[in-house]
């Protein structure tokens, strides 16, 4: 009988396994069993190792496609996202995620909708016809989304992203955790006046806030309400909220540490300290969030920071999704929060004595 490999070919003079069992002067059966991970109980190590010479030699490769017609699969996982392009994030989530699936043998078809319900919609319809195994939808900033039509037609996963229904397992950073651990990073240099620029209403603003007063309220220490300065998540915001607190203050009774909502903030509040003749870290210290990619590590000084684990985010999602597939069973719609790292550099130093 002939196989589907052996009907199915991608190029003229493409080898095939029976031309390897021909090589290597085995049955053919015994070459799928190599290549169907069956070897082991079946064939002597002897016998898989001249197979795999054979193949080697002719420079033979399993058919995807033969393989995905018998496995009922095609060895491809979609990836829909809202703005690739745009974010400086991206690359990292999208490197753990193709990478995750590499070392599993599937590919990652990506769709960039533009944030687009519509074409979302039909992102996931085509990845549907072409029979994707799984789709990760994945959004550059944390937020809640709606849940593209068809997701639930096949195995899916969000990440760093929350569904409005709940309905989907999700993969986000663990945010109020982050922001205990940058006001940690400046209670445990002795700063007790500390305060937090930057943030709107959105969930990392809102999560990280919760978490810089944590820290705070552990220690006995209540942050005044006019050092809370919520001024967006732009340079120009973090230098607005630095003046703010700093241009004319008491030595003595002005922050001695800056919590910035990112680190396009933390900038603003260098920015700010130098015009101010404010010495980093001598008389304030300043810690960021995001670690961001040809920025925190070029500041002056470098910014210590608290870094989003995108990579870790596509690395997560793409295991969950390849589990499912393998399993035939969908992870319950949980929340998987990742831990944010501390990226330790110059711009936080010992509380001045005042």
């Amino acid at each position: 009988m002939t196989s589907a490999e052996d009907k199915h070919t991608t190029g003229p003079g493409r080898p095939t396994s029976r031309d390897v069992a021909r090589l290597a002067g085995v049955s053919h059966t015994a070459v799928s069993f190599v290549f169907n991970g069956r070897a082991a109980g079946n064939l002597s190590p002897a016998t898989q190792e001249r197979i795999r010479q054979a193949a080697a030699q002719l420079g033979y490769r399993p058919d995807p496609v033969a393989r995905g017609l018998r496995r009922r699969r095609t060895a491809v996982i979609g990836l829909v996202t809202d703005e690739i392009a745009s974010s400086p994030f991206a690359g990292r989530l999208l490197r753990g995620a193709m990478e995750t699936a590499w070392d599993s043998e599937h590919l990652v078809l990506t769709i960039d909708s533009g944030g687009d319900p519509a074409k979302e919609d039909a992102a996931v319809a085509e990845l549907l016809d072409r029979r994707v195994d799984g789709i990760i939808y994945a959004a550059m900033s944390l937020r809640r989304v709606r849940v593209p039509e068809g997701l639930h037609r096949t195995h899916s996963v969000l990440a760093n992203c929350l569904p409005e229904d709940d309905s989907l397992p999700a993969v986000v950073p663990a945010e109020r955790a982050g922001g205990r651990t940058a006001a940690r990073l400046l209670l445990d240099q002795g700063h007790r006046r500390i305060a937090h620029v930057g943030g709107m209403d959105d969930i990392a603003s809102v999560e990280r806030l919760r978490g810089f007063r944590d820290a705070l309220r552990a220690e006995g220490i209540t942050v005044p309400k006019e050092w809370v300065v919520r001024t967006g998540g732009e340079i120009a915001g973090g230098h607005e909220g630095a003046v703010r607190l700093l241009d004319g203050a008491d030595p003595a009774r002005r922050p001695t540490g800056i919590f910035a909502y990112n680190d396009r903030v933390a900038a603003g509040v260098l920015h700010a300290a130098t015009r101010l003749g404010i010495a980093v870290p001598g008389d304030l210290s300043v810690v960021g969030y995001d670690d961001q990619e040809h920025m925190a590590a070029f500041l002056t000084p470098a910014l210590t920071t608290v870094a989003l684990p995108h990579r870790e985010m596509g690395e997560t999602a793409t295991r969950l999704l390849l589990d499912a597939i393998t399993t035939g069973r969908t992870p319950p719609a949980t929340v998987r929060r990742l831990a944010c790292p501390v990226v330790s550099r110059a711009s936080v130093g010992r509380a001045p004595a005042l």
